[in-house]
Parts: C-alpha cells; sequence; structure tokens
C-alpha cells in the first residue's frame, strides 16, 4: 500500500475513532435515560418513556436544574454586559493601568478552578456571607467574565473605525453610533461569548462545590447520586440539554448559510 492511500484512510480513521470515543458517553447517557430502573442505573432493565414523563418525580433533579439555570442566566447576563464593556475600553482607549488590567483578565483563564474556588470561598467567609445562590452566581460571575472579555475583545479589534466614522459624519449621536453601528457588528461575538460563559457556568461543579453552601446545582446533584448510580431522570436533563444544544447549533449555522447564500445572489 503506498503513502498516499495509507494517508487517505488514517486521517478518516482516526477523525472516526476520535468522534466515537467523544460521542460513546453522550449515546451512553441518552441511552439510559429510556432504563426502566429501580434503585440503580447502571443494569439495563427494559425500555420505558416514564423517566422522560414524569422526570421530576425523582426528588431533587428539577430544583437542582432550575438552580443551575438560574445561576447559569444570571452569570451569563452580568458577565456578558461588564465583559463587553471591559473589551471595548481596552482595544478601544488609552488609559492608566491599561496593560495590568489585561494581565488580571488573563489570569483566571491560568488559574486552576480549585484555588479560584477555595480563594472565594475563603472571601466569604471572611465577609461573613452565608454561602448560597448569591454567592455562586457571584462566583460564577468571577470565572466567566475573563471568557467573555477575550472572545469579545477579539471582535472589537477586527471591527473597522471607519464605519464609525461615517456614522458620525453623518451627524449621528455616540448613543446612535453605538446601538446602529458598533453593536450590530459586535453582536457575533457577545452572543458567542455569552454562549460560552453560559455553558461554562451550567457545566461548573469545582468552584460551585466550594461556594454553594447546601444549595444544589445540576452538577452536584449528578456527583452526589453517581455513588449510587446515577437516576435515569438525571439522564433526561443531560439528554435534553444536549439536544437543545445542538438544535441551537443547527439553526445558527442553517440561518448562516442561507446569508451566505443571499449575499452570494445578490
Amino acid at each position: 500500500m503506498s503513502k498516499l492511500s495509507l494517508g487517505k484512510y488514517l486521517l478518516p480513521t482516526y477523525v472516526f475513532l476520535t468522534f466515537l470515543f467523544l460521542m460513546v458517553p453522550i449515546g451512553y447517557t441518552f441511552v439510559f435515560s429510556f432504563n426502566d430502573s429501580l434503585k440503580s442505573n447502571i443494569i439495563w432493565r427494559g425500555f420505558t418513556f416514564d423517566n422522560w414523563l414524569n422526570v421530576c418525580d425523582q426528588a431533587g433533579v428539577c430544583g437542582a436544574f432550575g438552580n443551575s439555570l438560574l445561576v447559569a442566566i444570571t452569570a451569563t447576563t452580568v458577565s456578558t454586559v461588564l465583559g463587553t464593556m471591559i473589551a471595548i475600553a481596552l482595544v478601544r482607549y488609552r488609559f492608566k493601568f491599561r496593560s495590568s488590567t489585561n494581565l488580571l483578565l488573563f489570569l483566571p483563564l491560568a488559574t486552576p478552578e480549585v484555588v479560584m474556588g477555595a480563594g472565594l470561598a475563603a472571601q466569604f467567609l471572611d465577609l461573613g456571607w452565608t454561602k448560597g445562590l448569591t454567592t455562586v452566581i457571584i462566583a460564577h460571575v468571577m470565572f466567566t467574565l475573563s471568557f467573555v472579555v477575550v472572545t469579545v475583545k477579539a471582535r472589537v479589534a477586527t471591527l473597522d473605525p471607519a464605519l464609525e466614522e461615517a456614522g458620525r459624519d453623518l451627524y449621528a449621536s455616540p448613543m446612535q453610533v453605538f446601538w446602529k453601528i458598533t453593536f450590530p457588528l459586535l453582536l457575533p461575538g457577545v452572543l458567542s461569548a455569552a454562549m460560552l460563559a453560559f455553558a461554562l457556568s451550567f457545566d461548573d461543579f469545582i468552584i460551585t462545590q466550594f461556594n454553594s453552601g447546601s444549595v444544589d446545582t445540576f452538577p452536584k446533584f449528578v456527583y452526589t447520586a453517581a455513588a449510587r448510580g446515577i437516576p435515569p431522570e438525571a439522564n433526561v436533563v443531560g439528554s435534553f440539554v444536549f439536544i437543545v444544544a445542538i438544535a441551537i447549533v443547527i439553526a445558527v449555522q442553517v440561518r448562516s448559510a442561507r446569508k451566505k447564500r443571499k449575499l452570494l445572489s445578490k
């Protein structure tokens, strides 16, 4: 067999095996969400739709999921707004300690979560704050903010200042220039940053474990339940989140493809 033909089959085989490796846990989660289990969800006992129809029958599943959604949505909103403003300031303006601010924003990206979680827990303890949803939200804002800034900052750097100058030349106010020109151009980057922040927040366990107290989030619930076999209702929630995420990605890709075809047809 020639080197050319070997390379021809090697890459597709590698891609297939990698994809299979990534999809097996997801497939397992989805299949066992239909398992007619008893006390544990380790052994397949039969197919049923009851887990999907009565997902909240398992104590704690829906409450933990609701807490995770509340924390993720709130933290994403706050970090996206603050991160976007910081990104614009760092790219467009020169001010004192600008370089230091850049460095400090990158530090959370390189800091292990266990260190950040323990440090924030110590701060809340020193302040005398009771751990709960509020402390979890603050902690999540702290570690997702850097990801938002980095993502939006890359988008701001690609904007052409001439477009905003044209708006000012046409007597638009600074607010009109921002909302009519700057923000629509930034929107893809802002949305990408928000989706990344939401995924990181919803999925986080380590920082949440240090700062949540008695409040359960979905990752905490799964971790606790794993000792006795994750209940199928937890698999239902995980499968549902995965399906929604895939649907959003497909919708965005289809919309982008349609927009691209319309631009090419003009």
